[in-house]
């Protein structure tokens, strides 16, 4: 069973700065696509950024210009900078991710708060 890790939430304020990690329990190196999505209550779970390991990356309106993505494959872990975070992106963060046209997996989640 492969599980999917977030780690890096908390409470910041606002045009602070967090480092959101996803780490896999297998290799990511090849054929695998990591999604960062995030949900407030009452909508729908939404794609905020991802990359996949050839290179191709996704940025959602809210995230262009305010995130960095970075691969480390010896720990099987993508990291999502965000920066200049704002009350509006209050949310539950989760990691999706998936190797070729698999099942996706999904993390727990993660909660970032933004504080005015």
């Amino acid at each position: 069973q492969v599980q999917v890790t977030e780690s890096g939430g908390g409470l910041v304020q606002a045009g602070g700065s967090l480092r959101l990690s996803c780490a896999a329990s297998r290799s990511i190196s090849s054929n695998n696509f990591m999604g960062l999505y995030r949900q407030t209550p009452g909508r729908d779970r939404e794609l905020f950024a991802s990359i996949t390991s050839g290179g191709k990356t996704f940025y959602a309106e809210a995230a262009k210009g305010r995130i960095i993505m970075s691969t480390d494959n010896d720990k099987n872990t993508v990291y999502f900078q965000m920066n200049n975070l704002q009350p509006e992106d209050t949310a539950v963060y989760y990691c999706n991710t998936r190797w070729g046209l698999g099942r996706t997996y999904w993390g727990q989640g993660t909660q970032v708060t933004v504080s005015s």
